[in-house]
C-alpha cells in the first residue's frame, strides 16, 4: 500500500481556467454534448441499437431545445444556426425511431421549437 495521499484536484486552477472561457463557448459546448448524447441514445452511432434508449433521447433532445430557446438572444446566429439544424435533425430522427410517433407539436423539444416536419 502506498504512503502517498491521493492527488486532489487543483480547484483554484480549475476555477481560473473556467473564468477565462466566454459564456458563448460554455453554452455551445453544453449544446454539442447534449446533441452527441442524444445521437447515441437515438442509435445514430456505429454501435446503433446497443445504446438506443428513446426515453433518454427524449430527455436530452428536450433539454437541448430548452437550452437553445433560453439562449437564442445570447449567442450569435453563427453559433445558433448549426445548433438549431442539429436539433431539428435529432427531432426528426426521434420521430422516425418512435414506434408510435408523437402528435405534431408534442415531440421532444417541440414545446420550444414548435412542430417539426420532415
Amino acid at each position: 500500500m502506498s504512503d502517498t495521499p491521493p492527488e486532489t484536484p487543483d480547484f483554484d486552477a480549475m476555477t481560473r481556467d473556467i473564468a477565462e472561457v466566454p459564456a458563448v463557448e460554455v453554452i455551445v459546448t453544453v449544446a454539442v454534448n447534449l446533441m452527441s448524447a442524444a445521437a447515441v441514445k437515438l442509435g445514430l452511432t456505429e454501435e446503433g441499437e446497443a445504446h438506443k434508449d428513446l426515453d433518454e433521447a427524449r430527455k436530452l433532445v428536450h433539454a437541448l431545445a430548452g437550452l437553445l430557446d433560453a439562449t437564442a438572444t445570447e449567442i450569435s446566429s453563427f453559433h445558433a444556426a448549426p445548433l438549431r439544424d442539429g436539433l431539428k435533425s435529432l427531432q426528426l430522427a426521434f420521430r422516425e425511431a418512435s414506434l408510435v410517433p408523437d402528435e405534431p407539436g408534442q415531440g421532444p423539444g417541440e414545446k420550444y421549437t414548435g412542430p417539426v416536419y420532415g
